[in-house]
């Protein structure tokens, strides 16, 4: 089995600054994308960032210039540096990896971290 965990959330002003961290653990033969989405009350889930296992990166539009998204590939670990959050970031945050297990010939699964609140005052 595999394991995602997530910390970091948490509440803070508006321009304030968060870092989520996820980390991967269990049966992992090696990690693929990396990526964060983020949930609102009331809407879709959405993707906000993504990193694949070589460091090429891809942002949602409403974050990009405030969020960075990084990985260590010797933890299993995926980070999002969030800066200038603004009110409209709050949501529930979900880490994500694309798992390729010892036992799956090359197949990589999907595994969603338990979701991580973040919530921005104005």
């Amino acid at each position: 089995q595999v394991q995602l965990v997530e910390s970091g959330g948490g509440l803070v002003q508006a321009g304030g600054s968060l870092r989520l961290s996820c980390a991967a653990s269990g049966s992992i033969f090696s990690i693929n994308a990396m990526g964060w989405y983020r949930q609102a009350p009331g809407k879709q889930r959405d993707v906000v960032a993504v990193i694949t296992s070589g460091g090429s990166t891809n942002y949602a539009d409403s974050v990009k210039g405030r969020f960075t998204i990084s990985r260590d590939n010797a933890k299993n670990t995926v980070y999002l540096q969030m800066n200038s959050l603004k009110p409209e970031d709050t949501a529930v945050y979900y880490c994500y990896a694309e798992v390729v297990l010892p036992t799956s010939w090359g197949t990589a699964y999907l595994y969603w971290g338990q979701g991580t609140q973040v919530t921005v005052s104005s």
